[in-house]
């Protein structure tokens, strides 16, 4: 039940690391956590997905040392702990990590909640949105419509919905417009793939939320929203967790996006020069198209209207419902370009020797 050592070294960082070190890490294991030791393997504290979103929604700096994020006092185990006591301990504190140390408080290993039981299928819905034109993507997408276009030998839509199903996402709707035959021939009621599709057919395109005016009946519990053409390692079931933490209607999953100014900056009052600021890095959050709404969002939405996300947020905001932020750290690309679907697959095409080792 214990990971291997091999397996948990990965996670491994030194107190001097920093956020942008931990957030490399994270991404490279998928396991959700950093343990920061000492010399010696010593447990000085844990970083995990959590701790790196508080971070980012507090901005603090990338080259912060993850000493100002760690917990300290994390929760760990003895070597000869039973399973039960294992499960019960990470169930009761809804933790999926569990550290294991020896008299010294050295770490000996891991227990990860993935490894002890199996993922259990989710009631709640993802809706994929199918239905754009692909405009930015032509001409690979005049004959062929954007989630269909192959990565790494298969659509897109198709890994979104292959990850989804690993985190226990059973029923998918799928809102299709342009091309949607294509759509429909391909995944069918999503039989091959061991799921469940049901099709919500635009005549006219409505937008990034348009289409959910469409669903009957209304769904009972929070579901996902993603786009058919976003590729990520986002942890779907964690977003929906994180939403109904927050007690939101809609949540939308953001990126920290940096730019710097190509130029000095210079800081005036009137006509008076007080300050100078060489090639500043700005900072802003953006829209990563995946969301988790609440049935109670669809209210405010007039049927078989136009409609994009942020006009939906702000409609839900305007009438005293929360809205929140999810900031994510996980790979992502919005393969809105020519060359996003390049580095697409050059990015899968990578990666797949790895996952068959």
């Amino acid at each position: 039940m214990i990971v291997a050592e091999s397996v948990w070294r990965k996670t491994v960082l030194p107190p001097a690391a920093n956020l942008k070190q931990a957030i490399a890490r994270l991404n490279e294991t998928g396991l959700q956590i950093i343990l920061v030791l000492d010399e010696r393997d010593g447990l000085l504290g844990t970083v995990t997905d959590g701790d790196i979103r508080r971070a980012l929604l507090k901005d603090i700096a990338l080259d912060a040392p993850v000493s100002h994020v760690m917990r300290v006092n994390s929760l760990v185990v003895p070597p000869d702990v039973s399973r039960e006591l294992v499960v019960q301990l990470m169930r009761a504190n809804r933790f999926r990590h569990l550290p294991v140390v020896d008299a010294s408080h050295r770490v000996i290993g891991l227990h990860l909640w993935d490894d002890i039981l199996v993922q259990e299928a989710r009631a709640n819905l993802m809706v994929i949105m199918a239905g754009g034109l692909g405009t930015r993507l032509r001409p690979h997408t005049e004959n062929c419509p954007k989630p269909m276009l192959p990565v790494a030998g298969k659509p897109m839509m198709e890994h979104i919905i292959e990850r989804a199903k690993g985190e226990g996402f059973t029923r998918f709707v799928v809102a299709v417009h342009y091309l949607g035959h294509m759509v429909e021939d391909y995944f069918g009621h999503g039989d091959r793939l061991g799921v469940s599709i049901e099709y919500l057919r635009e005549t006219t395109p409505l937008g990034t939320a348009g289409a959910l005016s469409l669903m009957t009946p209304h769904p009972s519990e929070p579901f996902v929203v993603t786009n058919g053409d976003v590729l990520s390692d986002i942890r779907y079931g964690e977003l929906l967790e994180f939403h109904s933490r927050y007690g939101a209607s809609a949540t939308m999953a953001v990126r920290l996006y940096e730019w710097q100014h190509p130029f000095g900056v210079v800081q005036t009052e009137g006509v008076d020069i007080v300050g100078f600021e060489e090639k500043p890095i700005a900072r802003a959050h953006i829209n990563a198209g995946i969301y988790a709404l609440s049935p109670d969002a669809l209210a405010a939405m007039a049927s078989n209207r136009h409609c994009d996300m942020p006009m939906l947020f702000e409609q839900l905001h305007a009438v005293g419902k929360r809205t929140v932020a999810y900031p994510m750290h996980e790979p992502w690309l919005d393969v809105g370009r020519p060359d996003d679907l390049h580095k697409a697959n050059a990015e899968n095409s990578q990666q797949a020797p790895a996952r068959d080792e």
